[in-house]
Formats: C-alpha cells, sequence, structure tokens
C-alpha cells in the first residue's frame, strides 16, 4: 500500500525575506572596471586566435592586427582586473597556487601566461626581431584564446548571483559568440578588405551563436531570466541583439565596401560592451530581490518531491 498523505489544512506559505532585504549580497565587483575586463579579456582572445589562423594561412596583415589587438586587450584586461582588486599584489597573490576547482584561480593561470605571450608576438610584430618567437608566441595565445573568451562566464555561474548561476549552461556560449564578433569587428576596421573574407565568416558564426544564447538568456531560465528582459539589463542586451544583427548584415558587404567594413567592426563592439555590462547588471538586480533566490529554490524542491517513489 502507499503511505497515506495528510491532507494541507493551509495554503503554503509565501515567501518573505526579513524585512523585504535582499537574501544575497550584491556582486562586490567595481563597474565599469569588471564589466570592461569581460569585454577586453573576450575580444583579446578571439583576435589571438584569428592572427593565429591568419598566421597559418598567409594573411600578414590580418595577423598583425590580431596579435596587436590580443596584446593591447589583454593587457587592458589586466589593469582593470588590478584597478577593481584595488592592488598589484592582490593579483600576484592569486598565482601563488593554482587550484583547479577555482574558476577564479584557473582564469588567473589562463590571463597570465596568455598576457605574457600575447605580448611577445606583438613585439616581435613590431620591431621585426626574433620572429620566430614570435610566432611561436602567437601560436600559443591562439591556442590559450579560446578560454580566454569563456572563462569569465565560467567565473561568473560559479556565484551564488541567481540570474549567473541558473545560466551556467548558456553564459559560455554567449561570452564566446560576443568575444568572436568583437575580435572579428577589430580585424574589420584595421584590415585591407582583401583579408576580410574568413574575418567576416567568424563574424557571422560569432553573430549566430550570441543571438541563440541571448534568447535563451531571456526565455529559457524561468524566473531568472526576468532581470535579462527588464530595467537596464534589458535595454542594453536589446542594444546588443540590434547592434550584432546590424554588424552582420553589414560585414556582407565588406568585402567590397571599406565603410561598410568598418560600420560592422563598431557595430560588433558595441555589441559586446552592451553585452558584458547588460550580463552583469541583470546579475546585480538578481540579488536584490529575494524572489530569484527562493522561487528557484523551492521549484526545485517540488519537482525532487515529485518525482520520489511513491508520491
Amino acid at each position: 500500500m502507499s503511505p497515506r498523505r495528510e491532507r494541507e489544512m493551509v495554503e503554503p506559505a509565501a515567501f518573505r525575506s526579513y524585512y523585504g532585504r535582499p537574501i544575497l549580497k550584491e556582486p562586490a565587483w567595481k563597474q565599469p572596471d569588471v564589466p570592461l575586463y569581460l569585454f577586453l579579456g573576450g575580444a583579446a582572445g578571439a583576435s589571438a586566435s584569428l592572427a593565429a589562423l591568419a598566421d597559418a594561412t598567409g594573411r600578414p596583415q590580418l595577423a598583425k592586427a590580431g596579435r596587436l589587438a590580443a596584446s593591447g586587450g589583454s593587457i587592458a584586461s589586466v589593469v582593470a582586473l588590478i584597478h577593481d582588486l584595488g592592488k598589484p599584489t592582490r593579483f600576484l597573490n592569486m598565482l601563488r597556487v593554482l587550484k583547479p576547482t577555482s574558476p577564479l584561480s584557473v582564469g588567473s593561470w589562463i590571463l597570465s601566461p596568455f598576457s605574457g605571450l600575447a605580448a611577445g608576438a606583438a613585439f616581435s610584430t613590431l620591431t621585426g626581431r626574433f620572429p620566430r618567437l614570435g610566432r611561436l608566441a602567437g601560436a600559443g595565445a591562439g591556442v590559450l584564446g579560446p578560454a580566454m573568451c569563456t572563462y569569465t562566464a565560467v567565473l561568473l555561474a560559479d556565484t551564488a548571483t541567481p540570474s549567473w548561476h541558473e545560466a551556467h549552461g548558456t553564459l559560455p556560449v554567449l561570452f564566446a559568440g560576443s568575444a568572436l564578433t568583437s575580435g572579428a569587428g577589430i580585424a574589420l576596421i584595421a584590415v585591407p578588405r582583401k583579408e576580410n573574407g574568413p574575418v567576416v565568416r567568424a563574424g557571422l558564426a560569432g553573430a549566430a551563436a550570441e543571438l541563440a544564447a541571448e534568447h535563451r538568456l531571456e526565455t529559457g531560465l524561468g524566473l531568472a531570466s526576468e532581470p535579462y528582459r527588464t530595467g537596464r539589463a534589458g535595454r542594453l542586451l536589446k542594444a546588443a541583439k540590434a547592434l550584432t544583427a546590424t554588424g552582420a548584415a553589414l560585414s556582407v558587404a565588406a568585402r567590397k565596401n571599406r565603410a561598410a567594413g568598418v560600420a560592422a567592426g563598431a557595430a560588433y563592439l558595441a555589441s559586446g560592451l552592451c553585452t558584458r555590462f547588460g550580463v552583469y547588471a541583470a546579475g546585480v538586480e538578481s540579488a536584490k530581490d529575494p524572489k530569484y533566490v527562493v522561487v528557484p529554490q523551492r521549484e526545485r524542491l517540488a519537482r525532487r518531491a515529485a518525482e520520489r517513489p511513491g508520491r
């Protein structure tokens, strides 16, 4: 016989927090430091990978632009991170130990060698010295490029912030697509038309991934999707989608029209900024309202209870 269920005498209690105060603390990271860190690192990673592929396929101008963008972006990303931390020594302290279970520790060990390799490749490109070592450093930075594009998404999703944590499967796709369009945007602005064919294709692939991931964020996370559709975050992400679509459309004409390529590149870069600031703003908003913490927890508990044998 199945166990007898007790009749519920009262309605389930509505959730509340103490005097309506947030259950979680807001992310303590500074703005605009951290959103810029997210954007610059992603653009640098994609640029390094594009540069490595360009070097292997005989596109010297594309390789040069990608190496310079990778070096400049990674250095600027480190500067933004250190400014957020407050002291350079705090960044160095993160390198004392490699902890595989910590996205922050792993990310620090991705960012540091990437920055060094990208800087070495850029130095060789600008000075003409040590060309073999420069190509080797550029190839190494290119291998680390995909990790640079996505590790920050894992870093956000590993927090308790509801709209970031619930998007743990989507944020890496979004950041990878956005980084690819940003890297393509830099190249479309800086590279002659005759070498930008692969850049256009990379930008279109990144745009498709980015738009699909943004749709998932806005509609596929249950209650945690709400902060991505509303308020400042909603406005920024709507602008990002429009800019990405505009950049993709303009990039098709980039091989024949230099002005279209520059405009496409500018749209891609603006979209990347809006995406990072929008995702950050959504996380902050989801930490402020206790419903984004309690309601998903209760829904998960109810699903688990319904799946138990004998229910």
